[in-house]
């Protein structure tokens, strides 16, 4: 047995189990998935949302915040981050209108999302602090439905369902898949401990847990993760509403859709390096399953990506070789006695893996009913499974070379 064949055999392994560890995760809490807990008191809020050059979007974002329907919400602090459209123009405009709406505008550009949300933060005085991307739009109803979790003293942070709000171009379409099946396996990790990422479009914090960390690292491209770790590592709960919905507005360029994911794969890259001794120290679920989970994810695709472009290869220039001596020796290539039927053992395996992750993508897209956007045409679904997957480790090699230039820029 050569070693591409045992690596293949240990990856098949680590992805059997983690496959059966979701199933089993979901068959067991299955009736719990859309639950909410009813607030028992009405807890005061305040939205930050940080904007930067977002004039087409903040609009709808700060009316959808406007018609949100919880009566607890005192402020909309809108931050400008020094933006060179005509956004703080905009925002100034819904200030001057509402009572609710607060707009402010950072001394000088932040550099990233992490500084405008920290500055925000500071005109803050409720007992909970939401954040919302200039770009997304929370449902009508969304935080009434997200509160009740911090009946809990314990609950330091509470996240909800992202979904796409642009599906028009066929790279939205795709990215409204990975959405639904991102959303799916957050809520089946929150019933481990284990939720990694309360998502920029919309999450609310209990304001002592938020202070209790320091708020945003200014330095981490995916301070939305190095956050979450943050509360992880200091004892806080994370929970996920799935009912709460909020609608973002994904990149509908490639080039947009790559540099998005090479600055949330190099700000996972520092949240990894930044919390590494958490497997040593046994700092609760970060320590003893989100840092691995993550790590081993990755280590999944890239290693799946290895063995793929390995095999591809060895088989092409084996073929090569065989035909150039063939045609030298003026011998059959091939012949029937030496044809083989059977099928390879890893062949076997790679197929299962792909079912069973088309079995689980399945399960996901049907946890998440719309009206508008139920149907996930075939095409769509085989594309997003066979190539759009395919472009997970690729990416990944990209941003860890980035991360190890030290091009950690926004």
């Amino acid at each position: 047995m050569d070693f591409i064949t045992i690596v293949f055999l240990v990856y098949t392994f680590i992805a059997f189990y983690f496959f059966f560890l979701f199933l089993l995760i979901y068959f067991q809490n299955k009736n719990e998935l859309f639950y909410y807990p009813k607030a028992k008191k009405q807890y005061s809020l305040s939205v930050v949302v940080p904007c930067y050059n977002e004039e087409k979007d903040i609009g709808g974002t700060i009316e959808a915040l406007l018609n949100i329907g919880y009566k607890g919400l005192k402020k909309i602090i809108i931050v400008d981050d020094c933006s060179t459209d005509n956004s703080y123009e905009i925002i100034k405009k819904y200030a001057k209108k509402y009572s609710k709406v607060m707009a402010v505008q950072t001394p000088k550009n932040t550099g990233n999302a992490a500084g405008a949300k920290n500055y925000g933060a500071q005109f803050v005085k409720t007992e909970l602090i939401g954040f919302t991307d200039a770009d997304s739009y929370p449902d009508k109803g969304s935080v009434n439905k997200m509160v009740g979790f911090f009946n809990n003293s314990l609950v330091g942070s509470v996240t909800s369902t992202v979904l796409v709000k642009n599906r028009t171009k066929f790279i939205e379409k795709l990215q409204a898949i990975e959405y639904k099946v991102i959303k799916f396996s957050r809520k089946l990790l929150e019933f481990i401990d284990s939720i990694y990422v309360t998502p920029g479009p919309l999450a609310i914090y209990r304001k002592t847990a938020f202070e209790d960390v320091g708020g945003f690292d200014n330095r981490n491209l995916a301070e939305d993760i190095e956050i979450t770790w943050h509360l992880q590592a200091k004892g806080w709960k994370i929970k996920m509403c799935v009912p709460s919905r909020v609608y973002s507005v994904a990149p509908d360029k490639v080039k947009d859709w790559i540099n998005q994911r090479n600055r949330w794969n190099i700000g996972g890259l520092q949240t990894i390096f930044k919390y590494r001794n958490s497997v040593i120290k046994r700092k609760g679920m970060l320590g003893a399953f989100i840092l691995p989970f993550f790590v081993l994810s990755w280590l999944l695709g890239l290693f799946g990506i290895f063995i793929l472009v390995y095999r591809l290869l060895r088989e092409a220039i084996v073929r090569y070789l065989s035909t150039k001596y063939s045609i030298g020796a003026q011998t059959a290539i091939l012949t029937l006695r030496e044809i083989n039927l059977t099928p390879h053992v890893l062949v076997f395996l790679g197929l299962t893996l792909f079912l069973f992750g088309l079995f689980f993508t399945l399960i996901a897209l049907s946890n998440v009913k719309e009206k508008q956007y139920n149907r996930v045409g075939v095409f769509t679904l085989g594309f997003y499974m066979i190539f759009y997957l395919l472009a997970y480790p690729i990416i990944l090699i990209i941003s860890l070379t980035k991360f190890l230039k030290g091009k950690k820029t926004w």
